[in-house]
């Protein structure tokens, strides 16, 4: 049984920031944040499944966390990234967690459950449909018109310098609440913080030779997946056609909310994930 917190964790040279809530003896659960989040875009989710009796760990991933910004895009390659989960896992001396992800955070538990499944008793992804399904529905919806903004960022420093007077109005505006627009944009100010956000846009599709094996097409993780219909970036067609890539059981959670799930829909996020742990709680200690 653990008997310590931890409040940082090393993986070579890089440092990660670290919170650690919740008994020590509970279930563990690992939050992953996205786009332009830290470990406080789960604020709001963390009391709501500590009071479940759950152990909850977030971290200021690769990018973020002030020792951790590396500066070149190839440093931010979708095997680096689930890297620093296992690194994380290994220093909370746990086998096996419950993983929540929302936006890239997302992306990185769909590709940790395709490589590295032994390490997940299920996950929780928000708003980020499978891989596979987001390429499909490029091809066959309105998606590749919302996903222009992520070919603006490609560029080098000029979506920096673009963002970084404006990042919390532009959050405001697409529906994030001003208190986490206003808290990720001072975040976001520190030395080499926006670059190292941006950098998981231009590295995360590298490809990546130390990596032999391709990770499959579908997952056998039991997963719970949460879509807000309004989301301005994410659209229904890749959140439909994710159920065929998962080969385990599925739910398909539907809200009437964007893309902020953690910061507007709390108490469903945690309700969600409590569900998936315990399916015969009915989650009511996260709240209606």
């Amino acid at each position: 049984m653990p008997t310590t917190r931890l409040d940082t964790f090393r993986r070579g040279d890089l440092r990660f920031d670290v919170s650690d809530d919740g008994p020590l003896d509970g279930p563990v659960v690992v939050l992953l944040h996205g786009f332009p989040g830290s470990r406080r875009t789960w604020d709001a989710v963390t009391p709501l499944l500590t009071t479940a009796g759950l152990r909850v760990v977030s971290f200021d991933q690769r990018g973020y966390s002030p020792g951790a910004r590396p500066l070149r895009r190839r440093d931010y390659r979708a095997a680096d990234v689930v890297g620093d989960v296992i690194a994380l896992l290994d220093a909370l001396e746990v086998g096996r967690v419950h993983l929540v992800g929302h936006d890239w955070g997302g992306f990185v538990a769909w590709r940790m459950a395709a490589t590295a499944r032994e390490r997940l008793t299920g996950m929780t992804v928000l708003s980020t449909p499978h891989p596979q399904a987001m390429l499909r529905s490029l091809l066959s919806s309105a998606q590749g018109v919302q996903s222009l903004y992520m070919g603006f960022f490609q560029l080098p420093w000029v979506p920096e310098a673009l963002l970084r007077p404006r990042l919390a109005r532009l959050l405001m505006a697409s529906g994030l609440p001003a208190d986490a627009a206003r808290e990720y944009q001072r975040f976001l100010s520190g030395p080499h913080a926006l670059r190292g956000a941006l950098n998981w846009y231009r590295g995360m599709w590298l490809p990546d030779r130390r990596r032999g094996k391709a990770a499959p097409d579908t997952i056998g993780v039991d997963t719970t997946y949460i879509w807000g219909n309004g989301d301005q970036a994410l659209g229904r067609r890749a959140a439909e056609l994710t159920g065929r890539h998962v080969d385990a059981g599925y739910r398909f959670v539907e809200l009437d909310e964007n893309h902020w799930l953690p910061e507007r829909a709390a108490a469903r996020v945690a309700r969600e994930v409590i569900t998936a742990l315990r399916p015969d709680h009915s989650g009511a200690d996260a709240g209606r």
